[in-house]
């Protein structure tokens, strides 16, 4: 008699991340705390291939989700859901122009994990979910409000999960003042976020200069950096940590980071 793997297994022995091509419209955007200057969205294309190109290197297999080509920020799939081993919170995101993109990604995230969803008056972007250990910290930002966070935590609780609401300011999302590099790392911008939220073993500040230098993704031990930010790439090589450096620029410009490109399942950073 054959006995059925865990989903969980199967998530753990393949990683996979979910990408969904630049929509041409990139350029009408929403921005919050950027000035709207001219993108080159043919140029932001190339720059999301070799992104997903190194994702391939380092062993993820791309799913890729049908274009949204009316959608000018669909490449930016990690808002639209948060990712455990146990299930997939799909979300609502916090501007009503992108509640059109969750779809898609509900609908390729069902083969892999039971879904749940943030419904109104609940606001939540996953780039403002930053999880650690059992603890999920969640940015209180202009993209997610106390509703949707309430509703993290009750979907949450019985998964032996907590959920934590964090203040910030200065920025879009948590991810953008903070991420966690395991085992024990937290980059952060202090200026945008307190440090001392988190309770991590080791702190390392972004480099002068660079205040979204804290948003990096990391897999499969390595460290993705944005080549935008050299200095806090050099502070984290001090550190013993892994990089690997690559050119995102021209989606800097539509207010984006290097975790909004994907949702990765499965595997261990």
């Amino acid at each position: 008699m054959s006995r059925r793997v865990p989903a969980a297994a199967i998530l753990a022995a393949v990683m996979r991340a979910l990408v969904r091509e630049v929509s041409p419209r990139l350029a009408l955007c929403e921005l919050s705390h950027l000035a709207r200057e001219p993108i080159d969205a043919a140029l932001a294309a190339r720059q999301h291939r070799g992104y997903t190109a190194l994702l391939q290197e380092l062993g993820c297999r791309l799913e890729w989700l049908p274009p949204l080509p009316q959608h000018a920020d669909g490449v930016f799939v990690e808002d639209a859901a948060v990712l455990l081993p146990e299930l997939a919170v799909v979300t609502r995101p916090g501007v009503a122009s992108r509640r059109g993109e969750t779809a898609s990604v509900a609908a390729a995230l069902e083969p892999h994990l039971p879904l749940t969803q943030i419904g109104a008056p609940g606001c939540l972007d996953g780039g403002d979910v930053l999880q650690i250990g059992p603890t999920l910290f969640v940015g209180r930002s202009a993209r997610s409000n106390e509703a949707g966070i309430a509703q993290l935590a009750v979907v949450l609780a019985p998964c032996g999960y907590r959920v934590l609401g964090v203040a910030l300011s200065g920025c879009l999302h948590l991810k953008s003042a903070c991420t966690f590099i395991p085992p024990d790392i937290l980059l952060v911008n202090p200026e945008w976020v307190d440090p001392a939220v988190f309770n991590t073993a080791r702190v390392i500040a972004v480099a002068p200069g660079e205040p979204y230098g804290a948003n990096t993704l990391t897999v499969a031990g390595t460290t993705l950096v944005s080549a935008a930010y050299p200095l806090t790439a050099q502070r984290l090589a001090s550190a013993g940590v892994r990089t690997q450096s690559l050119e995102v620029g021209e989606l800097h410009k539509a207010e984006a980071a290097l975790t909004c490109l994907s949702l990765i399942l499965g595997g261990e950073s």
